[in-house]
């Protein structure tokens, strides 16, 4: 056995009979995180401490890498892919993280880097896309939610090395690679040539639909999104000059974000309850988030429509509003990331981002792998216009017909929304609102 690995021996035999207390670490998050916050303590002592045999193992094998390999590979090489590898075996949302890591970490969650703009998560050692940003170069190339990433610039994804691969997709603004992407229900992959921009993601945005009908589109949750729901919401409300009769909240394809803002942006619309909960192994973990008196909406009915791109955050959002029946969910069964990431930090440039809690709805419902399912559920159908610029038959063609009392003073049809047009979904959504706030209630869930 060779010295270094009789004293990986001797540190896993420290470990074993040692407990010591975990650095200090941001809140914990969805996929990302920010805010500083006490770590959680450590678990309670295991009851039984690690097999000899597999201390034995590992260090076999490390000891016949250190002597055997095609190549001589340096200890600290192996001992890095020592700590991913025991990370990754966890579940896809644990890992190691460098000082790059860390770095675009917290790019994302400001909203602004150098990318494709496109949201991956590691499946059985492949890239699936979770789902592009809006506008993103990934978005305006056909990149869905649900495609796999098979090569990046002809190298296949290797599956003991997908962290390499994911750190290809960002670079210099301006240069150019190529993804060989299977799409859903496809049986080849196709090459899409993107070119990587500065990505600035506007974590909200929104217009009013049609007088009265206002539409919210939240993309990522960021560290400043619920005062940007909160602004725009108003400048609605003024440019609506009067109370809104109804709020589609779009989610689809919106990856998550921080869990702090997914709770701020649910409190937005509820009065009161829980919004999610939290529980995990240790104390710190088991977290009970309530909304405040106050709605934003004014009571407004409200759509929210999720796909499965809808993970996370957006999750969080979308089971509140359902469970306190404060929205009618319309769209197809979301991502089902129900998990809790707490960055903990090992040193000024490591740190381990590890899954510490599931969260549960307030109905007390764990979407972990599961999803949410939509009050309404819509096909993934794409609206298309007729090839003809006939316009139907009436009354008014007949020759000598009976004038109406607004015939005649110019345009009389209202122009048609483009947008509703081309978005199905979005087009049910209104629809269903206006149903909504004819019948008068409040209640629209469930």
């Amino acid at each position: 056995m060779s010295r270094v690995a009789a004293a990986i021996v001797l540190a896993l035999a420290a470990q074993c009979a040692l407990a010591a207390d975990p650095p200090a670490a941001p809140a914990p998050a969805l996929g990302e995180a920010q805010e500083p916050a006490a770590a959680p303590a450590a678990p309670p002592a295991p009851k039984a401490s690690v097999d000899l045999a597999d201390i034995r193992a590992f260090t076999a094998v490390y000891s016949l890498v250190k002597q055997a390999y095609v190549e001589d590979v340096d200890d600290h090489r192996l001992m890095q892919s020592a700590i991913r590898g025991l990370l990754g075996g966890l579940d896809p949302h644990s890992e190691y993280l460098g000082k790059q890591q860390l770095a675009d970490l917290g790019e994302d969650t400001s909203g602004s880097y150098a990318g494709l703009g496109v949201e991956v998560v590691q499946v059985d050692g492949t890239l699936r896309v979770i789902a592009p940003i809006d506008g993103s170069p990934a978005e305006r190339a056909g990149i869905r939610a649900g495609d796999t990433i098979v090569r990046i610039d002809g190298k296949p994804v290797q599956a003991d090395d997908v962290d390499a691969a994911i750190a290809l997709l960002r670079g210099k603004p301006g240069s150019s690679i190529t993804l060989s992407v299977l799409h859903e229900k496809q049986v080849s992959p196709v090459d899409i040539t993107l070119k990587r921009e500065i990505i600035r993601v506007a974590s909200v945005r929104g217009r009013l639909l049609e007088p009265g009908y206002a539409y919210l589109r939240i993309s990522q949750f960021q560290a400043e999104t619920g005062t940007q729901l909160r602004k725009r919401l108003e400048r609605l409300v003024a440019e609506n000059k009067g109370a809104l009769r109804g709020v589609v909240l779009d989610l689809r394809s919106n990856p998550g974000g921080l869990l702090t803002s997914a709770v701020e942006v649910g409190d937005e619309f509820l009065d009161e309850g829980v919004i999610v909960t939290t529980r995990g192994r240790v104390k710190e973990s088991e977290m009970t988030f309530r909304a405040t008196p106050g709605d934003l909406a004014g009571g407004a009915p409200m759509v929210v429509l999720i796909d499965n791109g809808t993970a996370s955050a957006a999750e969080i959002v979308a089971g509140a509003l359902k469970d306190h029946h404060r929205a009618l969910l319309m769209g197809r069964r979301s991502f089902g990331k129900g998990s809790v990431q707490t960055v903990l930090p090992l040193d000024a440039e490591h740190a381990v981002k590890l899954t510490t809690a599931r969260y549960y709805t307030p109905n007390g419902t764990s979407i972990q792998a599961a999803g949410i399912e939509p009050d309404i559920a819509l096909a993934d159908l794409a609206l298309s216009e007729r090839t003809t610029d006939a316009t139907p038959f009436g009354e008014r063609d007949l020759r000598n017909h009976l004038k109406g009392a607004n015939e005649g003073d110019g345009e009389d049809r209202a122009p048609a929304n483009r947008t509703l047009q081309q978005d199905y979904a979005l087009a049910e959504a209104l629809n269903a609102l206006k149903a909504l706030a004819l019948r008068g209630g409040r209640n629209q869930g469930g």
